[in-house]
């Protein structure tokens, strides 16, 4: 398949937490394959240079990855000044890390549940208010938010994750209402059944249990981490300059 090429995305810098594996790789090689500037933020180190190496190879360039502990504000705040220093004011936010352990409500502690909101969006908060003045210092941006259908299809296993994802769609609306003026658009997109080799050693290790879920999909194929990235540019190229305010399902009309 062809995939589209959006010219406005060469030499803008593109941020992505989550960077190093997953969907958040798959981020990282989508944007620089449209000659991005891209840098990306990860717990895992030997991931993350992994793939920086990777890319450089393939693209030519290699994507700036900047290791950080996202649960640390303060390392967060520090990590993306790094960026800016490096190469220059963020034209593109992807927020992007998060982590979907199951859990049971009677057993989630309060330590627990401040984690996963640690981890699923208070980063999220705080990338985006770092940001938000980089991009009204270059005239407008783009901000695209990773929520989930868990809350939309109320994932009984995933009380707390489900009410973070949820809660990054009024975010993504309230910051899209506040910033529109400055031509700062801000988007979320909800993935569905993505098997990352994460998902596959965690939580579907069996492909009957996955070929079962893909029956409750419209389109019967396998969502990828590349169709989450191609929705995640057209969200930040000028192409859906129109846009802000909304959340998309990516997940093959899953029912």
């Amino acid at each position: 398949m062809t995939k589209t090429s959006y010219a406005d995305l060469a030499d803008r810098v593109v941020l992505i937490t989550g960077g190093a594996s997953g969907i958040g790789a798959a981020l990282v090689r989508a944007f620089a394959s449209q000659r991005s500037r891209v840098a990306f933020l990860d717990i895992d180190t030997p991931a993350g240079e992994a793939l920086a190496h990777e890319v450089a190879k393939t693209s030519g360039t290699a994507p700036l990855f900047v290791p950080c502990d996202l649960l640390d504000i303060d390392a967060l705040r520090a990590a993306l000044a790094k960026v800016q220093g490096s190469l220059g004011d963020a034209a593109v936010l992807v927020n992007n890390a998060a982590n979907d352990q199951r859990q049971v409500l009677s057993d989630v502690t309060p330590a627990e549940f401040d984690w996963m909101i640690g981890v699923n969006l208070k980063h999220v908060f705080f990338a985006a208010q770092a940001v938000v003045p980089q991009m009204q210092a270059r005239g407008g941006g783009s901000i695209v938010n990773m929520s989930s259908v868990a809350w939309i299809r109320g994932a009984p296993a995933l009380p707390v994750y489900a009410a973070a994802k949820a809660a990054i769609v009024g975010f993504t609306n309230s910051l899209g209402r506040r910033f529109g003026a400055d031509r700062i658009r801000v988007n979320a997109i909800a993935p569905g059944m993505v098997i990352t080799e994460r998902q596959r050693k965690l939580w579907y290790p069996d492909e009957r249990q996955i070929a079962e879920m893909r029956t409750r999909q419209a389109i019967p194929d396998a969502v990828t981490p590349d169709d989450i990235a191609d929705m995640a540019l057209y969200l930040a190229s000028d192409a859906s300059r129109r846009i802000t305010c909304q959340c998309f399902r990516v997940d093959g009309g899953l029912a």
